[in-house]
């Protein structure tokens, strides 16, 4: 969002709390802060050294605002959108879009499984946020909305504040920061992860969990199966290898306990950005990919182009904007394209996993060290999500406030993109499958990649082999390929086959 919403955010420490009740449960805190970069790279690659770690900032790479008021934009609003044109999908195309209603006809909505959201600030109209945006996509209402009657087996929607409750606000004048704590965009991000996450598994319980620094909360064990988390920052940043490693253990824990955890790729390609100088931060020069995405306990989540009508999500439009799915860019009339942002590549820091080894027919080969990601979503702020938010400014409504760059200003809807759309839908997904299975999966990277070598492949997963995620000419990017690839993983999920198939 500046063009995409990008979450990429620093990670400091990882601490857990034990409370004292009949199952001790874990709370795990991620926050950068406080490393520097690290000399990690191709052979003979000298990186300067950064002064600290990462800096959390959201992974909405791009956004566009569309209208006020309480309804949403129009299909022809979206396309006639200034500057640039756009389709945008509701929660019932992209459902069709992904194969979802096979799934909710059979009752498979995510009932009883929690879903925690990790999010810097958050958005102090969330509730009221998610209230208009279930009405207006006649999605369920969620107990915790205001002036709702929870009933019995309501999903619910809660909204924990780490450290207090913060007013949204853009950076003050002549702030030398860099944009991370930026309260207003944070919003929106938060905004997107929530009303999307409930979009794909309508009868979830959502968890978000938020703090007031630059920080994120990865919450307990023992209250959600699936978390989200669409921040990252590249290898690099880290002070050595150690340092980064030493943050794993939320991680670890999660695989023992049956929590799946998901991220977000990264929105740059293969072109990630340093921290440093703080105003005009560098380019890595040469290809880097995101962490957590890249550690191997963590489902990666890469980014598409969604080709697919915005209205019913059923059939290939070539001809409604972007340029990316119209006649000739799209000349084979592929339903989805590698998003030129999509993070991807191979890591410097972990080896390849086993579930790696074996690879579907056609697949870029993956070397010695970790591949990602492991898959895809639609990603791209061009055949965006549509998102309510009325945080932004001094979070009243309607307010216009001056543009500037990632610094969303109007109260209302959004045209929104960056692989921060693409995890939280694959939570949802995940959500689903733990409902089928009647626990929760931990891991699900085995079991994708088994499913992909399997005569199963071709039903579970949509092959992205279109497109590249070269975002920069002086560095390489990688081709999307049949297979396995670095730019859109094993391809993007036909969910009413592939979510069965994962629950068993």
């Amino acid at each position: 969002m500046l063009p995409t919403i990008n979450r990429y955010m620093r990670m400091e420490d990882y601490m857990f709390h034990q409370h004292m009740r009949p199952a001790i449960r874990r709370v795990v805190t991620l926050a950068f802060a406080g490393a520097a970069a690290l000399g990690l790279g191709p052979t003979g690659a000298v990186l300067a050294v950064s002064s600290s770690l990462p800096q959390p900032a959201p992974t909405v790479v791009d956004y566009q605002f569309l209208s006020t008021g309480l309804t949403p934009p129009t299909q022809a609003q979206c396309n006639s959108a200034i500057p640039n044109h756009r389709r945008c999908f509701s929660p019932a195309s992209m459902q069709a879009s992904y194969n979802l209603q096979p799934l909710y006809a059979d009752g498979h909505k995510g009932q009883g499984v929690t879903i925690a959201i990790i999010d810097s600030f958050g958005n102090p109209n969330m509730a009221s946020d998610l209230a208009n945006f279930n009405t207006q996509m006649n999605l369920p209402h969620m107990c915790g909305e205001p002036g709702l009657t929870c009933t019995s087996g309501m999903p619910t929607f809660q909204h924990v504040y780490w450290n207090g409750k913060t007013q949204v606000k853009a950076p003050p004048s002549g702030s030398n920061g860099t944009g991370s704590q930026t309260r207003n965009i944070w919003a929106l991000e938060t905004s997107l992860d929530v009303e999307w996450a409930h979009s794909i598994a309508p009868e979830a319980n959502i968890l978000l969990m938020t703090t007031n620094p630059a920080e994120t909360f990865i919450v307990d064990n023992h209250e959600a199966t699936v978390i989200t988390q669409s921040f990252g920052a590249a290898e690099e940043t880290f002070s050595s290898t150690q340092s980064l490693l030493n943050l794993r253990h939320a991680f670890i824990s999660a695989a023992a306990n049956g929590v799946t955890v998901l991220a977000s790729s990264g929105d740059n390609g293969t072109a990630n950005p340093d921290f440093q100088p703080v105003k005009n931060p560098r380019t890595f020069p040469f290809p880097t990919v995101g962490w957590p995405a890249s550690d191997p306990l963590v489902t990666a989540v890469g980014g598409t182009n969604l080709c697919t009508d915005a209205n019913t999500g059923l059939t290939v439009d070539t001809t409604s904007p972007p340029v990316a799915c119209q006649l000739p860019a799209n000349p084979t009339g592929a339903r989805e394209t590698a998003w030129v942002g999509s993070g991807g590549g191979f890591s410097h820091v972990f080896s390849k996993p086993a579930y790696q080894n074996t690879l579907p027919d056609g697949s870029t080969a993956i070397g010695a060290t970790r591949g990602v990601p492991d898959i895809a979503y639609q990603a791209s702020s061009r055949t965006g999500v549509l998102v309510y938010d009325t945080a932004p400014g001094d979070a009243t409504g309607g307010v216009i406030c001056p543009p500037a760059p990632g610094n969303p200003c109007s109260a209302g809807w959004y045209v929104v993109g960056g692989t921060s759309a693409s995890s939280p839908q694959w939570a949802g997904l995940v959500a689903i499958a733990d409902q089928i299975a009647g626990h929760g999966l931990g891991l699900i990277n085995p079991k994708l990649y088994a499913l992909a070598n399997s005569a199963r492949y071709a039903s579970d997963f949509y092959d992205v082999q279109t497109g590249n995620n070269q975002t920069d000419p002086s560095i390489q990017g990688f081709n999307a390929s049949p297979g396995w690839d670095p730019v859109t993983g094993l391809g993007t999920p036909n969910a009413a086959n592939l979510v069965p198939d994962l629950a068993s």
